[in-house]
Parts: structure tokens; C-alpha cells; sequence
């Protein structure tokens, strides 16, 4: 279903790797401890020359068959801006080119990397401190929890325990727009996990953060990021100002869903800090070369060395020896090379920045438009560049066929993502798009959320004890075991902030579906052959031979179908009315209060009802095939009312 696609486009929007969109996603890790592979007599010097020609043989075939508008890319090497390419246009209408010196492009959740540097700044000016309590510097507080407090090292290391938070994520009409202090206070998600316990991304952490900088500085974070990191960096074509500076708004490059679509309106991210920045690559250029140099660029400094390497190499390991999250940067480790990242995704935007520490190199892409399914450019094409300048053998002997086959089986059946949410409505999206994991059958695995260019989940070969590769992009798939039962896996394009756990048995997806997919037949089934049944009794003049109690519990039984179908529908259609505006928003919580009542009233109602009918379906000793569907009925009404009451769909709140 297409509004389906488009609430999962929501859920990644500020991701780091924005899986609703990468057609290939974020190179293959090597083991963070391998020495850098040396360059082979074949690799091409990576020179301005090369590189440039280079690009202008992969970028602008790939927007043209992506259907992408248009496309920025920056590299740079050795504190030099190496290349620095526009491709195709920011104004589709007006054939207005991009200019990687002036175009601004939205790069989503890379924003968080300059939120993160100001944090640093305050903690290196002894303002902040990345082990305390983060309830000492705000003017509220965050909910407590027996297992302890949250840390702004847990926040830069997506470990706050937070679940996903949907609501006003992005808007387009500014009246949503609230200031950080509000959003702090209003937004705050339930925690569902111990702090540092399990990687599990937040944009809300974020900007919370971003809160913390205006508290410590005394300055608003606007103002803040102005003073401390474009100015001293000289970005002058950049801004996290919502709605854009009248300066910079001739230079805003339109978003779009595909090219050959009309332009999308501007989009606001409430959760500022976490992803509102718009910037010309070559602004991204500054900040790359700033942190490869630890924290200076021509003469002006941005932070201490010491704190530079901080954030570049304080690793969290949660499943080795998959990529680790970094202080604010995730490692995206290839060939041996020491890589730390960060993507980002708003609904139109999709950007990659990473750089290469150890050779001194930055590499920044962002395209305007989603652009077709299995059509993406950013991560073939960093993929690409890697591959050509600093190529490396790759080892894909696989383990024994038995023990992978073992290994596989051990590894197949459903999981839930931890970056998702828990505690309202939208949690039930899970029985649109359940994670699995596959049993090939010949000891390889196929994990259902990543999906190679050609839409086909991707195929993991066993190389060591619980960890797989990739050979097509060389991206592993680890798991964490614990005798013999798996806790959690991930891979090494989102392990730094998103692993996969077994769900609880409760709302396993191993009885829970095949139990609704029956359950949705029975009910949607008996609701609509009810009117088409009587239909054509009426048009042959038949009489339904049911009288008395016995006819009274069969209407009960299609009055309670019916509704149950109804509701469930309008959850559906509710959904569809979110996922066509540009985010969730307060302007629908009548409209949810509404679904919750009669959800409550329906699920509950209907269920009993289902129940007595098929009580009185033997009672009065109705044909066999009756009492059968009657019981059928019953089950799946029960069925239903389980799966409100797991969903939160009659969980009166509008905190999503």
C-alpha cells in the first residue's frame, strides 16, 4: 500500500541511512582494527583530474535514471577542496543549475554532527560534562527510571533508551514550528530502554541536546551554531534557521519526490538540532576539513585536538565486530580504512558525509529528490569511489555447510527494530512491515529490511561464528548469542544505532500474524458478504431460515463483523490522512481521540458480542457450518481486540 511506504519514508526521515531510499546503502565495514589496505598498482591516483572525470561518467546518468532533479557533490583531501560538483538542477522549473559553491541542499540528519561539535565546544569550556546527569542543566525534568539517569554520552551515542517519535517530526506549515524549549518539554518520548544499554536512534535526544547548548552557552542554538561554527569556518551559504534567512532563500534548492514531479514545499524540522540545516557543499567542505585536521581550519579553531579525536575514536561496541557508534559519528569502515560517518534523510533531501581519517579525506554527497525505488545514488556512489581509489581484496571463505546451515536456522524468524515506537498507535505500522530474517535453505541468510539495487533482499554468507557478509557489498550481519539463543542483530550499515531484537511472545510475529492475516479474513469477509448475501436474497426470494434468539445472535454477529471491519479501516485510512500532509501533526488529534473512543467501544463491544453469538449459535443448535464460522468469528474478534490492546489503538493519547 502506497500510504504504507510513505509512513516508513516518515519513520526514516533524519536517519542516518535513510533505508526507505538508499537503493545500495552505506559501504561494507571492515574490522575497525584492520591497518589501512595499501592502494594497488591498478588504483587510479585520486587526483582533481581523476576524480572529476570520474564523476561525470556515474552522477549524471544515475539522476537521470533515478529521476532525481538534482545533485551536490564535495570531496576533499589533504585541507584542499579536491572537487566540487553540481549536477542537473535546484529549481526543476526554472532550469536553474546547482551551484556546489551557492545551492543549498538540505542535508537532514548530518546536521547533528555540527550539533554535536557545539556540544563538544561546552564540554571542552567545562559547561558540560558527557557523564552527568542531564536533568542538572535543564529547567525540567526527564522522567527518571530506576536503572539510572541519561547522559549526554548516551545521547551522542543514540543509547538514551528513547522510542521513535513521530509526531510534528516535519512540517511544512510554520505555525508547528515551537521553540526548542518547547519541543523539549512537550516531546519527550518514553523511555524503553535502559540508557547505554541499546543502540536505538532519536532525533528528540538530539535536539535535547541542542537545548543543552542554548542552557550552557546563554545563547539561542541559532545563534550559537552562527558564531562558534559557521563563522569561525567562513560557511557563509549555511543556516539551521526555520524559515530561511531572506539572504539565503534565492539559493534554496527546491525538493522533490521525482524530478518529473512538481516541487515539494519547504520542509521544517521541528527537532531543529537534529536535522534543520540547510548548506552548499561547498559550506560541507569546511566542516569536513575542519574535523580531518582535529578541529582547525586556516588558522581558526573549532575545538582542541584531544576533542577532535574524542569524537572521532571513543567507540560504543554493542555487537563486534560490526561498526561502532563514535562520540556523534558512526564508523563506516571499508578496505581497511578508518571511516567515520553520518547520513541523513528529510522526506526529500539524502546526504552522505564521511570521512576518511587516516587519508585525510572527505567525501559529501546530497541529492534533491527521493527518486525511484532501487535507483539511488549516494551510497553506489561512495561505494564506487571507495572501490576505485582505495580498493582492497575482500575473503569470503564461507564456514562449513553444516554449521552454517545451523547458524541459519538458529537465526531465522521475525524481530523487532529498536529504533521504533512502543508506546502508542503507531507501534502497530510492525504488522505492515515485519523484520525477518530468512532461511535460505543452502546455510545463507536474507534479512527482509535491506534490499539490493534490484529490490530483492540481499543473501549473507557465514564467514565466522554469527557473522555473515555481504558479497555484493561486503556489509557484514552479526548476531550476539547467548547459549545458543540469539539476543540481537544488526548490520554494519545502521549497528551503530539500530539493532534487532526477538519480540516477546506476547506480540510475536510467529503466531501473531498468520493469526491476524486469518483473523482479517474472517471479519472483512463476513462484512462484506453480509449486505451481498441479503442482496441476493432479496433479488431471489429467498428467506434467511433463522428465527428468534438464533436470528437475533446472527444479526449481533454481522453488526459486530462489520464494525470491527470499519474501525479497522478507519485506523487505515487515519494513517493515510497523516502520511498525505508533510508530517503528523496536532491538527489531527480530534481526529485520533475520535478513533480512540470508537476503537474502545468497537474492539471491546464487538468481541463480546462475537463471543455470546457463537455461545448461542450451539445454544440453539444452528447447522454445523454455522457454529463453525460462529467460533471463527469469535476467535478472530478476540483476535482484534488483542491486537488494539498490544497496538495502543485504544490508548487515549496524542504523544506519538
Amino acid at each position: 500500500m502506497r500510504f504504507v511506504s510513505r509512513i516508513l519514508t516518515l519513520l526514516s526521515s533524519l536517519s542516518l541511512v535513510g533505508l526507505a531510499h538508499a537503493g545500495t546503502p552505506a559501504p561494507v565495514a571492515a574490522p575497525a582494527t584492520a591497518p589501512p589496505a595499501a592502494v594497488t598498482a591498478s588504483a587510479p591516483s585520486l587526483n582533481k583530474a581523476d576524480v572529476e572525470a570520474w564523476l561525470d561518467g556515474f552522477v549524471p546518468n544515475a539522476i537521470a535514471s533515478g529521476d532525481i532533479a538534482g545533485a551536490v557533490v564535495v570531496i576533499v583531501k589533504d585541507g584542499q577542496i579536491l572537487a566540487s560538483k553540481g549536477y542537473g538542477y535546484s529549481d526543476v522549473a526554472t532550469k536553474k543549475p546547482v551551484d556546489p559553491k551557492t545551492t543549498l541542499f538540505r542535508p537532514g540528519s548530518v546536521s547533528k554532527l555540527l550539533t554535536w561539535t557545539a556540544v563538544m565546544q561546552l564540554v571542552e569550556a567545562g559547561k558540560l560534562d558527557l557523564d552527568t546527569d542531564v536533568n542538572t542543566y535543564l529547567d525540567f525534568k526527564l522522567p527518571a527510571r530506576a536503572d539510572g539517569p541519561i547522559t549526554l554520552r548516551h545521547i551522542m551515542t543514540h543509547t538514551p533508551g528513547f522510542e521513535e517519535q513521530i509526531k510534528e517530526l516535519i512540517v511544512s506549515d510554520p505555525k508547528y514550528l515551537k521553540t526548542l524549549a518547547q519541543y523539549a518539554r512537550t516531546a519527550t518520548p518514553q523511555r524503553i530502554y535502559k540508557a547505554g544499554s541499546t543502540p536505538a536512534y532519536s532525533n528528540y535526544a538530539t535536539a535535547l541536546a541542542g537545548y543543552l547548548v542554548e542552557r550552557a552557552s546563554g545563547e539561542t542554538f541559532d545563534d550559537y551554531i552562527d558564531q562558534h561554527i559557521f563563522a569561525p569556518l567562513n560557511m557563509k551559504h549555511a543556516s539551521f534557521r526555520q524559515p530561511l534567512p531572506s539572504h539565503l532563500t534565492a539559493d534554496m534548492s527546491s525538493g522533490y519526490g521525482l524530478s518529473s514531479e512538481p516541487s515539494k514545499p519547504y520542509e521544517i524540522v521541528v527537532a531543529a538540532p537534529a536535522g534543520s540545516l540547510a548548506a552548499s557543499g561547498e559550506d560541507m567542505a569546511q566542516f569536513m576539513m575542519a574535523h580531518l585536521a582535529n578541529g582547525e581550519l586556516a588558522g581558526q579553531r573549532i575545538l582542541k585536538p584531544e576533542t577532535a579525536q574524542m569524537m572521532h575514536a571513543t567507540p560504543t561496541d554493542m555487537i563486534p565486530p560490526l561498526n561502532r557508534m563514535e562520540l556523534g559519528f558512526y564508523e563506516q569502515d571499508y578496505n581497511g580504512h578508518r571511516i567515520v560517518s553520518h547520513g541523513g534523510d528529510t522526506q526529500f533531501f539524502h546526504s552522505y558525509l564521511h570521512l576518511l581519517l587516516d587519508d585525510h579525506v572527505g567525501f559529501f554527497v546530497s541529492v534533491n529528490s527521493a527518486g525511484r525505488p532501487g535507483e539511488g545514488l549516494r551510497g553506489p556512489l561512495f561505494e564506487g569511489f571507495l572501490n576505485r581509489y582505495f580498493p582492497a581484496p575482500h575473503d569470503l571463505t564461507p564456514m562449513d555447510s553444516a554449521t552454517a546451515k545451523l547458524h541459519a536456522a538458529q537465526m531465522a524468524g521475525p524481530y523487532e527494530d529498536s529504533r521504533r515506537p512502543e508506546t502508542n498507535f503507531f507501534s502497530f505500522l510492525s504488522l505492515f512491515n515485519p523484520v525477518k530474517i530468512v532461511d535460505n535453505g543452502d546455510g545463507t541468510i536474507s534479512f527482509s529490511m535491506l534490499k539490493g539495487q534490484n529490490q530483492v533482499p540481499r543473501r549473507y554468507v557465514e564467514v565466522a561464528p554469527y557473522v555473515w557478509r555481504d558479497p555484493v557489498t561486503w556489509n557484514r550481519l552479526a548476531a550476539k548469542v547467548d547459549n545458543g539463543h540469539i539476543v540481537r542483530f544488526s548490520t554494519d550499515e545502521i549497528s551503530p544505532f539500530m539493532v534487532f531484537e526477538p519480540a516477546p511472545a506476547y506480540r510475536s510475529m510467529r503466531w501473531l500474524m498468520p493469526a491476524t492475516i486469518a483473523a482479517t479474513v474472517v471479519i472483512f469477509g463476513t462484512a462484506l458478504l453480509w449486505p451481498i448475501a441479503a442482496l441476493s436474497r432479496r433479488r431471489h426470494g429467498v428467506t434467511l431460515k433463522v428465527t428468534g434468539a438464533a436470528r437475533r445472535a446472527h444479526l449481533i454477529s454481522r453488526s459486530a463483523a462489520a464494525a470491527i471491519a470499519i474501525v479497522t479501516a478507519g485506523w487505515i485510512g487515519a494513517v493515510a490522512v497523516g502520511a498525505s500532509s508533510l508530517g503528523f501533526t496536532s491538527a489531527l488529534d480530534w481526529l485520533l481521540i475520535l478513533m480512540f473512543t470508537l476503537s474502545t467501544l468497537v474492539y471491546w463491544g464487538g468481541a463480546i458480542a462475537l463471543v455470546w453469538s457463537a455461545r448461542a449459535a450451539f445454544a440453539h443448535a444452528r447447522p454445523l457450518l454455522a457454529r463453525v464460522w460462529s467460533v471463527a468469528l469469535a476467535l478472530s474478534g478476540l483476535v482484534f481486540l488483542w491486537l488494539a490492546y498490544t497496538y495502543h489503538l485504544m490508548h487515549f493519547t496524542t504523544h506519538y
